[in-house]
């Protein structure tokens, strides 16, 4: 009982954190996730929604910065004037931004250094 339990908490942790139901394990993989009706399995080689860019914070310019969700004017201002970052973490511990509209972008942007390659 608490194992299943446990593989069914793992199994929305992992939901929830965007991971595979797979990766939890194959107990957790049979107990949460949803029936799939007749002929609707995925096309082979199909992929879910296109995943966007993320927006470099040391040369995404103001209007950019702004499209991102909770980045006001006053914020890429800020994060311009900043620049650059080692870290795309740095927009909090240096006070740039506030925590509530870092945890808002994280997964949207980056901190690429120069020189280095695009993703």
């Amino acid at each position: 009982m608490k194992s299943s339990v446990l593989a069914v908490v793992t199994a929305m942790l992992c939901l929830l954190a965007g991971a595979s139901v797979a990766a939890a394990g194959p107990r957790a993989a049979s107990t949460a996730s949803a029936p799939r009706a007749a002929g609707s399995a995925p096309a082979a080689g199909a992929k879910g929604p296109a995943q966007p860019r993320p927006v470099d914070i040391n040369s995404a310019s103001r209007s950019e910065l702004m499209k991102l969700p909770g980045v006001s004017a006053a914020d890429a201002d800020r994060i311009i004037a900043g620049r650059p970052y080692l870290s795309k973490a740095h927009l909090v511990t240096r006070g740039v931004i506030a925590a509530g509209t870092y945890q808002q972008i994280r997964a949207v942007i980056m901190a690429r250094q120069k020189g280095t390659p695009r993703p």
